[in-house]
């Protein structure tokens, strides 16, 4: 396999958040052949959103590069519940649950990945055939002290919460899946560091050479400020229709836009350099905004419907006749989400919540040009939308 290193590296660190060790990785992709890339991923959370894209993204860029990635699907450590990040423990999933989650991952994750250069895994392979001798053997490989290193176990520690001694074995586990694959680098967030550096530990200590681990940020959601996350509404479902995905992204700020195009998009980066000096030189941010959610509604459906949904997306403001003087609204939240109805009344386009429920019951509220028929409809901090309440009645309120 010819390597321009490079360039290979160049494509490999966007938007990375840590790589170790570069050097190592270097001297791998100089080796010329197909490198084994793995990234594990939770059983409990099928219903893949754009935020755990980002792992996949970068499985796909390796892919562009001629490397092999392995998708492995945590059933065995699954049954254990990982508490990354967690002042608890993860509730532990039954082998049915699991069994049912993963078989709709592939329906998703190959709208990115390619078929022919993924290997789909399940660390119950290697984990069963291990047996209680060797799991007490790779116990016996650290201490409770080095465990005790883990953020989320010092800090449950020190505030004399509950560990259980079962939850020591999760990061053994996960780093000797590496050992298992052979993995030549491994993918994660940053909030796996522990876990990943412990596969490079066991890779040595199985005298294998250790892994690259490469970390990629959180993906911020449609409030620009938090992680993105069902609980706060605001995400962006894979699976979600294309109309959907759309208007979700023409919703997030212009700050926020270019680093999704840092993380989501697969345009070159210098594509996206240019982009933004044409923003900068006086283009109109809402433009590129287009040219972003589009590529992501073609990623996941198909490019008919990236078109379609743009000319939805169109229509409905003509149809709304917006005027060009609404009045700008910036609301400070209390929490991280406002209820529809609230929010009406927050945003003087309505004197009461019961006014505000009632032009909804009559259809008579619109949100960004489309009609809101559920009361119980919540925006997220950091998202703007354009309000209208009857015919005359317009605000485009800004959430802070």
């Amino acid at each position: 396999m010819a390597v321009d290193v490079q360039h290979a590296l160049d494509e490999i660190k966007r938007g990375c958040e840590e790589l170790l060790i570069e050097a190592e990785l270097v001297e791998k992709l100089k080796s010329g052949r197909p490198l084994r890339i793995k990234a594990g991923f939770d059983p409990t959370a099928p219903d893949l959103h754009l935020g755990h894209t980002v792992l996949l993204n970068k499985m796909r860029q390796f892919q562009d590069l001629g490397h092999q990635v392995i998708f492995l699907i945590g059933d065995f450590t699954g049954l254990i519940g990982d508490p990354t990040g967690k002042n608890a423990t993860r509730p532990p999933l039954t082998r049915e649950q699991i069994a049912d989650n993963a078989k709709t991952y592939a329906d998703q994750v190959f709208k990115i990945l390619k078929p022919e250069q993924t290997e789909v895994r399940f660390n119950s392979e290697w984990m069963e055939a291990l047996g209680a001798a060797g799991m007490l053997k790779l116990a016996a490989s650290h201490t409770v002290a080095r465990m005790l290193e883990r953020d989320d176990f010092s800090k449950r520690f020190k505030g004399n919460q509950p560990i259980a001694i079962h939850e020591f074995l999760y990061p053994l586990m996960q780093g000797y899946d590496s050992v298992a694959l052979k993995a030549d680098v491994e993918l994660g967030g940053t909030d796996q560091k522990f876990n990943l550096l412990m596969g490079r530990e066991l890779q040595k200590q199985h005298a294998q050479a250790p892994q690259v681990v490469l970390m990629m940020p959180l993906l911020e959601g449609l409030d620009g400020a938090n992680k993105m996350s069902k609980s706060l509404a605001n995400y962006i479902g894979i699976d979600e229709a294309p109309n959907d995905i759309f208007g979700k992204v023409m919703s997030i700020s212009d700050e926020l836009m270019w680093r999704w195009y840092q993380l989501l998009s697969f345009r070159p980066l210098a594509e996206i350099a240019e982009l933004k000096l044409a923003v900068a030189g006086g283009r109109n941010p809402r433009d590129v905004k287009v040219m972003l959610a589009q590529e992501l509604v073609a990623r996941f459906h198909c490019q008919a419907d990236a078109e379609a949904a743009l000319a939805d997306f169109e229509a409905r403001f003509q149809r709304g006749a917006i005027p060009d003087d609404v009045p700008e609204v910036n609301l400070t939240l209390d929490g991280d989400v406002v209820g529809i109805v609230q929010l009406l009344k927050l945003a003087g386009l309505t004197t009461s919540t019961s006014e505000a429920m009632r032009m909804i019951e009559q259809g008579g509220v619109k949100a960004d040009g489309e009609k809101v028929s559920d009361k119980g409809l919540q925006l997220a901090k950091g998202q703007s939308v354009v309000l209208q309440v009857g015919k005359r009645k317009f605000a485009k309120v800004s959430l802070n």
